[in-house]
């Protein structure tokens, strides 16, 4: 009878020890896994995962350093391996310019690139150059070209993703698909495929205010593009030199810093900026990639990304903190 009575009270132990190993959360899975559903996010100074209900609270201190979300507008990042967090308030909202990276990511996924190559080439049609014209009388941000002028598909990039050319990503969308109408099909099937569940293309350059995203799903697409060593070469350059527009400069106003990626602002978009950067946690260097969008007021190019600059910078101080 002892020894039976032992033997239940083996098997109870194992069963409580099982449980409680179920209880906890796991950090690791699939491929998506890395990626913060559409429809949520987290709240300030929110963990990735956070502890079970009937734990006690921390003591103060012990409670997490918070994350210096945006005040205005929203924000998303992943450090490291670890899950994404995104700001409160993710809304669907203008994108202006970050349109440009979906272009880019699928201009790339059909014609990859690597180490020096230039890729295709493409002739610069009448048509297309009375198009930069007219699209710079209507206040967009466009590349010189010249009607003969021939581009190779580097170029092309980097006159989309430097001086943020919105004729230029007309062009990449004839190309790439055959037509403007096909393109925009692809980025929302694309946008679909990733994930991005709050996003709409109506145009490859951003510039109609329709196009509209989430931090959240903007860091999706970004994620995607640095799979291509050439994307994150071309946005890491302070300036290009184009052969009919001659040297153009990045509008980043944090290359200089260390933060690399694409710019967007307009005064439907506000300020917009999708970086990475190297931040030391616990002696590790680790790769935080952002998005923070909406930031300032006003249609003043310059003010709206030293704005957006600046969230960026105060996201990326609070980070390592908050993760050591």
């Amino acid at each position: 009878m002892l020894v039976a009575g032992l033997e239940v009270l083996g098997c109870l132990a194992l069963l409580v020890v099982a449980t409680a190993f179920a209880a906890v959360p796991h950090l690791i899975g699939g491929k998506d896994s890395t990626y913060l559903p559409p429809d949520r996010s987290l709240g300030p100074g929110q963990a990735a995962s956070s502890p079970g209900a009937g734990q006690p609270p921390a003591s103060p201190s012990e409670q997490p350093l918070r994350i210096a979300w945006p005040r205005r507008g929203q924000a998303a990042y992943v450090l490291g391996d670890a899950l994404p967090a995104g700001s409160p308030n993710q809304q669907p909202a203008p994108i202006a310019s970050l349109a440009k990276v979906m272009t880019a990511y699928l201009t790339l996924t059909r014609y990859p690139l690597s180490g020096e190559d230039g890729g295709f080439s493409i002739i610069v049609t009448p048509a297309q150059a009375e198009a930069e014209v007219q699209d710079a009388h209507q206040g967009q941000s466009v590349v010189a070209v010249r009607a003969g002028e021939q581009l190779t598909e580097r170029q092309l990039l980097e006159a989309l993703l430097i001086p943020s050319g919105d004729n230029i990503a007309w062009m990449l969308a004839t190309q790439d698909a055959g037509s403007q109408t096909a393109f925009l099909a692809e980025m929302n099937a694309e946008a679909r495929a990733l994930g991005m569940g709050h996003t709409i293309y109506t145009d490859p350059s951003g510039f109609d205010p329709g196009t509209v995203s989430t931090a959240a799903d903007q860091l999706r697409v970004f994620q995607q593009a640095l799979r291509f060593p050439v994307f994150g070469q071309i946005v890491s350059m302070p300036s290009v030199t184009l052969p009919v527009a001659g040297r153009v400069r990045n509008y980043n106003p944090l290359i200089a810093e260390g933060y690399v990626g694409k710019t967007g602002s307009d005064s439907a978009a506000g300020g917009c900026l999708a970086f990475f950067n190297r931040v030391t946690v616990g002696g590790h260097q680790l790769t935080l990639v952002g998005v923070v969008m909406g930031q300032g007021e006003g249609g003043d190019t310059p003010t709206l990304l030293a704005a957006a600059g600046e969230a960026a910078e105060r996201l990326v101080d609070s980070v390592a903190p908050a993760a050591r």
